[in-house]
């Protein structure tokens, strides 16, 4: 059974840098991807990043672009997600999850497995 454990949350003041870990566990990396999602309270979920494990393909939100990192290490079956000079917008719970398919488009429905949320909390 597939399973993700999301871990790294915290409460950090804006402009500061958090790194997201992913743990995935009952899949072999490749023809698969790997999303960051999150979700502020009364907004929907949103998709932040996404790594393809076939070629580390990324993509990236344009809110998050230029700031956030979204990075596998296969030999440890964990994807990160380093988030540099972070804004009090960015205050979320997060959730990574997993698709077995090797698209980059990062729309919730489209995922099949899903961890538990991290929360991030930016103090301005």
């Amino acid at each position: 059974e597939v399973q993700l454990q999301a871990s790294g949350g915290g409460l950090v003041q804006a402009g500061g840098s958090l790194r997201l870990s992913c743990a995935v566990s009952g899949l072999t990396f490749g023809n698969s991807a790997i999303a960051w999602f999150r979700q502020a309270p009364g907004k929907e979920r949103e998709g932040v990043a996404c790594i393809v494990s076939d070629n580390d393909d990324t993509v990236y939100s344009d809110s998050v672009k230029g700031r956030f990192t979204i990075a596998s290490d296969n030999a440890k079956n964990t994807v990160y997600l380093q988030m540099n000079s972070l804004k009090s917008e960015d205050t979320a719970v997060y959730y990574c999850a997993t698709k077995f398919t090797s698209s980059q488009r990062v729309i919730p429905n489209e995922y099949d497995k899903w961890g538990q949320g991290t929360q991030v909390t930016v103090s301005s």
